[in-house]
Formats: C-alpha cells, structure tokens, sequence
C-alpha cells in the first residue's frame, strides 16, 4: 500500500471528501499521527485511506478551514437540489 504525505494546499475533492467521511464533526488530538520525514522534520497529519493508498494530511487551521469550507459548499449543493414528488403511501412515518 502506497503512503502519500499531502499538504492542506494540495488536496483535491477526492481527499477532501475522504476527510469529511472520516471526520465529519471534525478530527481531535486522538486523530493525529505524528512522525518524522526524510528531512527529520515533525509531521502532525491524519490519516484517511483508499483500496490501495493511506493518506497523511498535514494538519493544522488551514486543513480544519479548508474542510468546513468544503462542507458548507457541499451542503448548499444540497439544498439547492430538487426534491422529488411523492406519493402518499410513499411516506412512512
């Protein structure tokens, strides 16, 4: 399995909604991994994963902003979405 180390300024819609499966109220301390790169600098990333990649994200308040903007553009995607009629005994209550 491949490991890809993703900055917040690099993260596509793919990983993005990976992060908001995977955290949607958001990510706490027991969610972050820490580790040392090549450079011996310290990593604090979390960790969402494909078939066959794991991703660390690089976290800070750019990934915590950068998530909740995403939401919130998803979500008014969704209220703008139509709603189909129903019938009466489609309803169950």
């Amino acid at each position: 399995m491949k490991r890809i180390i993703v900055d917040y300024n690099k993260l596509n819609t793919d990983i993005l909604n990976l992060l908001i499966e995977r955290f949607p109220d958001g990510y706490g301390d027991k969610d972050i991994i820490s580790f040392r790169n090549a450079h011996n600098d310290l990593i604090e990333a979390v960790e969402v994963k494909t078939d066959d990649t794991i991703y660390l994200v690089k976290v800070g308040t750019h990934l915590a902003k950068a998530m909740i903007e995403f939401a919130d553009d998803d979500n008014e995607a969704d209220e703008g979405a139509p709603v189909e009629n129903l019938d009466d005994e489609d309803i169950t209550n």
